[in-house]
C-alpha cells in the first residue's frame, strides 16, 4: 500500500528497525557527568604567592621533623664489633676455610669492649652478616611453608631440594634456608658476673602464631651429609624455636642484621663487657663478614641517621627554592597572566622587528 507521499509503509518500518538496531549496537557510552568529564574539579592557579607558601610550609614541617628524628637517633647507644678476622688463630690465617670446617679446631674466641655511654635495658643483641645474599631466588624458594605450619604437610618437600629428605624420610624443617641456620653463640659477662641473654619474643608474634606450627617438631634435621649450620632441639616445636623463626625471615639486602637476644639489665658507662664467642658459622668460603652489635632503642627504633638527614635535606631544598622565588619576584616581577609571554605573541613581536 502506498502512502500519500508515495513511499511504502514497508520502507518506513525498515528505517525504524535499522535506526533501533544502530542504537542497540552503538558503543556510545551512556551520558553521565563522569563520562563527559563534567564533574567539579579543582584547578589551582600557581601564583607566586601559592608556590612560595607551599615551599615555606613544607620546609617548616620537614626541618623540625628531621631534627627531632636525628636527635632521637643520636640518643641510641650502639656498639659494633667485627670478629670473624680476630677469631682466626695465627696458624690458620692462610687456611681459614679449613679452620672453620674442621671439627677438631678450637672455635672459642674472647673479645672485650667498653660501654661508651649508659645503655638502658633492654639492650638488643644482633649478629650482622655482610656479603650474604639471602635474597637469591633459589635460596628464597628453598622452603616449604605448608610443612612449617602443620604436621599434616610433613611430606610437602618438593620445593626444598636438595635438603628435602634423609634416608627416604622428609627433613623437618626442609630447605636451604633452615639448613644454613646461623650457629655462632655469644656469652656475656661484666666484672666476672654473667649476663643472662633472653631469647623470648625475639621473633614476630605473627610468625610464631601463624607461620610455624605448634605441632611441628624437627625431624632428620642436620643429621646426614654436610652440616650447614645450627641444630635444633627435637623436643621443642618450631613455634617456640625463635632463632629459627628469625632466620627464616629472609633479608632483602646482602648486609643485614638479625636479632640474637636481649640483655634485660642496664649496662653502665665505662663497663668492660667480655664476650665469649663460639665462631662456628662459615662465612669465609664466600668472603662474608660477621659482626656483633649491641644497641639500645628509642621511639624511632635503632640507630638510623638517614631518616633525619633526608627530612632536613628536603626541607632545606624547599627553603632554598622559597627564598629564590621571593628574590626573583621582588627583583624581576611581572603581571600575573601577562599575554605578552605567550609563544605566538613572542613570535609576532619578533617578526615585527
Amino acid at each position: 500500500m502506498m502512502n500519500p507521499n508515495g513511499a511504502s509503509s514497508s520502507d518506513g518500518d525498515g528505517a525504524s528497525h535499522s535506526s533501533s538496531a544502530l542504537k542497540k549496537n552503538s558503543k556510545k557510552p551512556k551520558y553521565s557527568r563522569f563520562s563527559q568529564q563534567e564533574l567539579p574539579a579543582c584547578k589551582p592557579i600557581l601564583t607566586p604567592g601559592l608556590v612560595i607558601s607551599t615551599f615555606v610550609v613544607v620546609s617548616f614541617l620537614f626541618i623540625p621533623i628531621g631534627l627531632v628524628s636525628l636527635f632521637a637517633s643520636e640518643r641510641v647507644v650502639e656498639i659494633k664489633e667485627r670478629y670473624d678476622e680476630d677469631c682466626i688463630p695465627s696458624n690458620y690465617t692462610k687456611n681459614v676455610v679449613g679452620y672453620i670446617q674442621s671439627n677438631e679446631t678450637n672455635k672459642t674466641c674472647v673479645k672485650k669492649f667498653t660501654v661508651p655511654k649508659k645503655m638502658k635495658s633492654p639492650v638488643f643483641i644482633y649478629y650482622q652478616l655482610d656479603n650474604f645474599y639471602q635474597n637469591h631466588r633459589r635460596y628464597v624458594k628453598s622452603r616449604s611453608d605448608k610443612q612449617l605450619q602443620s604436621k599434616a604437610f610433613e611430606d610437602e618437600t618438593e620445593t626444598c631440594k636438595p635438603e628435602d629428605s634423609a634416608d627416604k624420610s622428609p627433613i623437618v624443617p626442609c630447605g636451604l634456608i633452615a639448613w644454613s641456620l646461623f650457629n655462632d653463640t655469644y656469652r656475656f659477662s661484666v666484672k666476672n658476673a654473667a649476663l643472662n641473654v633472653s631469647k623470648r619474643d625475639i621473633a614476630w608474634k605473627s610468625d610464631r602464631q601463624h607461620k610455624f606450627g605448634s605441632d611441628v617438631y624437627p625431624k632428620n634435621f642436620q643429621s646426614t651429609g654436610l652440616i650447614g649450620g645450627a641444630k635444633l632441639t627435637t623436643s621443642i616445636p618450631l613455634s617456640q624455636q625463635e632463632d629459627l623463626i628469625v632466620w627464616m625471615r629472609t633479608a632483602a639486602l646482602p648486609t643485614f642484621r638479625k636479632l640474637y637476644g636481649k640483655i634485660e639489665v642496664d649496662l653502665e658507662a665505662d663497663d668492660e663487657v667480655t664476650v665469649v664467642i663460639e665462631n662456628n658459622y662459615n662465612t669465609y668460603s664466600f668472603g662474608g663478614r660477621k659482626r656483633l652489635v649491641l644497641s639500645t632503642t628509642t621511639w624511632i627504633g635503632g640507630k638510623n641517621d638517614f631518616l633525619g638527614i633526608a627530612y632536613i635535606s628536603i626541607g632545606g631544598i624547599c627553603l632554598f627554592f622559597a627564598i629564590s622565588f621571593i628574590l626573583l619576584y621582588v627583583i624581576k616581577p611581572r603581571p600575573l597572566g601577562d599575554p605578552s609571554y605567550l609563544s605566538w605573541n613572542k613570535n609576532t613581536a619578533a617578526n615585527m622587528k
